[in-house]
């Protein structure tokens, strides 16, 4: 293998268009040289505008070729397990976009598969990279906010401006916005806290179908620790906002935008102090690319052979209190 992990995209859309190809392309030890879509025609006007040498229109010729090392597979949730499968007995290495796969099931197939093949499989859970969220676990840790009494996330926005219709099918979604964005606010909360969910209550609405997900959902959670949690994801919010927060006995912490790349974000800070009253103060983080981030330490675990940071078990994990979720009031 070269200095750089050379990278093929699979499931070459909007998304993949404007965040995971620009991401690839600015990470100094990866390179883009393939891109994949059903439209032949579009992967070729996709790979010029990249400048990646190859385009393909199915999964299988990409990751057969020998110019690709590892692929980051952004297609439609139902093809992850079969595409990622198809990548390890090909011997690629797999980045894989959250959610990891539509049931633990398939999850699990994925690790066997690649294993089996001495692949690495990584998933693209990128918020826990950023540094509001590493600030955020170290006051915790620290004591700062005393005994954690209860943690929040939420993350809304307007789906319906969406290109991606198949969000709302379930049988290629596996679930609306709690597979799509509350995934977010699930794996953070975990890694805050470095606690697992044990149990998960909650409404959806409109109740899912074997058709048809939810819209909007609010999660009720305990950790394993006791902490209360809670999340709110929706698709129908005529804004776009993530939110987080941890309230302890000593203090509050909590952000706007906590999900965001490329900004300076801003962590509230609310203090008691020896008088009983709260101090309040605001910290600037500089929060960086974190696609470009995800993809380079993924290539980092190639070319030193190590174990992702972002791994697949984690993943699991957080596909497990997915499925629970979605069986709440399911018809």
């Amino acid at each position: 293998m070269t200095s750089k992990v050379r990278y093929g995209i699979i499931g070459f859309g909007r998304f993949a268009d404007k965040t995971i190809a620009p991401a690839i392309r600015q990470s100094p030890n990866s390179e883009l040289v393939a891109i994949q879509n059903r439209s032949l025609a579009k992967a070729q006007s996709g790979a010029a505008e990249h400048g990646a040498p190859f385009a393909f229109d199915t999964a299988a010729d990409i990751v057969a070729h020998p110019n690709v090392d590892a692929v980051f597979i952004v297609s439609p949730n139902s093809c992850h397990c079969q595409e990622t499968i198809l990548a390890a007995e090909a011997g690629k290495h797999v980045l894989c976009e959250k959610p990891m796969a539509l049931n633990v099931t398939e999850c699990e197939r994925m690790i066997t598969a690649c294993a089996k093949n001495n692949v690495k499989l990584s998933v693209g859970q990128m918020v826990r990279l950023s540094p509001l969220v590493e600030r955020m676990k170290h006051l915790v840790r620290s004591g700062f906010v005393g005994r954690i009494i209860r943690v929040e996330a939420n993350f809304v926005y307007d789906a319906r401006l969406s290109t991606r219709r198949w969000v709302l099918d379930r049988k290629i979604a596996g679930g609306g916005p709690i597979f799509d964005i509350a995934v977010h606010c699930l794996d953070t909360l975990r890694y805050v806290l470095d606690d697992e969910v044990v149990s998960v209550q909650g409404e959806l609405t409109p109740i899912p179908t074997p058709d048809q997900t939810e819209a909007s959902a609010q999660l009720l959670l305990r950790f394993s620790q006791g902490t209360i949690g809670s999340i709110f994801c929706s698709y129908d919010s005529a804004v776009r906002e993530s939110f987080i927060q941890v309230m302890g006995t000593e203090a509050r912490i909590s952000a706007v935008d906590f999900t965001l790349s490329d900004r300076t974000t801003l962590l509230k800070l609310e203090k008691k102090n020896e008088s009983h009253q709260i101090d309040s103060s605001v910290e600037n983080i500089i929060v960086p690319n974190l696609y470009v981030q995800e993809v380079t330490m993924f290539s980092e675990n190639i070319l030193s052979n190590t174990n992702p940071v972002l791994s697949a078990e984690n993943a699991l994990a957080n596909q497990r209190v997915l499925d629970k979720a979605m069986m709440l009031h399911s018809t």
